[in-house]
Formats: C-alpha cells, sequence, structure tokens
C-alpha cells in the first residue's frame, strides 16, 4: 500500500505538464484505474484515439483505441499499481484492457438490452460493476467461471466470446477466458467514452443470474441469435 501511495503521488506530479497540454484530468483518471486494480481487475496498456484513428496506425484497424498494444497482453495483465503507473508514464493517452476470466467475466450486451436489464437488476437488489461503451454496449462485470478449482468442472457456453469472435456475437457476448474488454476511463476515436455506471468497488454477482435478466432484456429488444441462449 506505501509503495502504491508513492507511485501515485510521483505520478500525479509528473502529468501536471501533461494535463496542460491535453486538457484531461489525469489524476481523477488514475483514481478511476487504481480503482479496478484494488478490486482484482487485471489491466494491460491498450490503443487510443489518435484523430479519428487508431495509436496503432494499423491500416483499417478493424477495432480503432479498443484493442491491447501487445500481443502479450495475457501475460502482462496485471493488479501491480506501481506497473500502472510506469505505463501510464510512458503514455498518459493510453486506454486499458482487462483481462476477463481470472478475478471476473464480463457479460457484453447492446445498449437497450443494457439500460432495460440495469432497471431489473436494480428492483432485484442484485448489484455489481457496470461500464457503458459510448451509446453502443452495456458491460456488466461478474464473478467469473473461468478459474474453478478443479478445471474439470469448467464448462464452455455458446455466448463465449474472444477478440476474433466479436462480429459473431452481435446480440449477448460471454467474455472469459482469452478474452478483454475496455477498462473505464477509455476514450474513442468517435469523441464517445467507456465509463462506469456503477463503480468496481461493487461486490461481483453471480454471472448466471444476471446472465437470465440480460437474457430476457436482449429477446425483448430483438438483439437475439437464436442459436446463442444455448450453454453447456
Amino acid at each position: 500500500m506505501e509503495a502504491s501511495s508513492r507511485w501515485t503521488t510521483w505520478w500525479r506530479r509528473d502529468r501536471r505538464q501533461s494535463r496542460e497540454v491535453t486538457g484531461g484530468d489525469a489524476a481523477s483518471r488514475l483514481d478511476l484505474l487504481l480503482g479496478a486494480v484494488r478490486a482484482g481487475f487485471p489491466v494491460a496498456p491498450a490503443a487510443h484515439p489518435a484523430g479519428h484513428r487508431c495509436s496503432c496506425d494499423r491500416v483499417g484497424c478493424p477495432a480503432p483505441a479498443q484493442h491491447p498494444v501487445s500481443f502479450a497482453w495475457q501475460s502482462q495483465a496485471t493488479t501491480d499499481a506501481e506497473q500502472l503507473a510506469r505505463w501510464l508514464s510512458r503514455d498518459p493517452q493510453a486506454n486499458f484492457v482487462t483481462a476477463t476470466g481470472r478475478a471476473h467475466d464480463v457479460l457484453d450486451v447492446p445498449a437497450e438490452a443494457g439500460r432495460l436489464a440495469l432497471e431489473r437488476l436494480d428492483a432485484l437488489g442484485v448489484g455489481g460493476p457496470v461500464a457503458a461503451v459510448g451509446d453502443d454496449r452495456y458491460l456488466f462485470f461478474t464473478a467469473t467461471r473461468g478459474t474453478p478449482a478443479d478445471e474439470d468442472e469448467w464448462w464452455t457456453s455458446a455466448l463465449d466470446s474472444t477478440p476474433d469472435t466479436m462480429s459473431e456475437h452481435p446480440g449477448l457476448r460471454w467474455h472469459c477466458r482469452g478474452s478483454y474488454t475496455l477498462l473505464p476511463p477509455a476514450a474513442l476515436p468517435d469523441g464517445s467514452e467507456v465509463r462506469w455506471l456503477r463503480g468496481p468497488e461493487q461486490s461481483l454477482p453471480d454471472p448466471l443470474r444476471v446472465l437470465d435478466v440480460l437474457t430476457d432484456a436482449c429477446t425483448e429488444v430483438g438483439a437475439v441469435a437464436e442459436e446463442q441462449w444455448l450453454i453447456g
């Protein structure tokens, strides 16, 4: 904790000039990222907007400002606050992803279904961190099914999403092993952002309980692919 505080103080001092140049509140951003790290969410640096493009400079980048910087993101992902501060000192504009299937999973739905589901979860008294990706998607953070004590007990789902299968899951996506999502706060090239609706300090709910509500909400708004709801 003392080391984390030392790095936070140093980073805030070092970023004062950067805040004046970019107009962003770097200290508040660091606090939000540290909140996710304290909650046990492993993070790794991601690309960020460069004008209307992606900072990776890949021609025709399929996920501008929404992908990790390194192909080794799974081994990079960490909850070390000092490493987070080092990454930010090298690139203050960097977005961050969180690796799923370790400390948490993420159920990812179209925003219309997400808004409906959030109201129903509130009515049921089911908490948990929730983020919005611009006006397009909602991210529901849940306990993970990806790290059972007995590996034979792990089960797959037809909803499982990886970076290579995003387009195959236009409705509900389940980010578990081998996947990631953007972590708030993050900026997107269209000027929108990834922001917390409920912060990472919330307890992670049972994924199946949240899935039940999300499935109904997706069905009601027409965000359904018939084969996507089979589990096992």
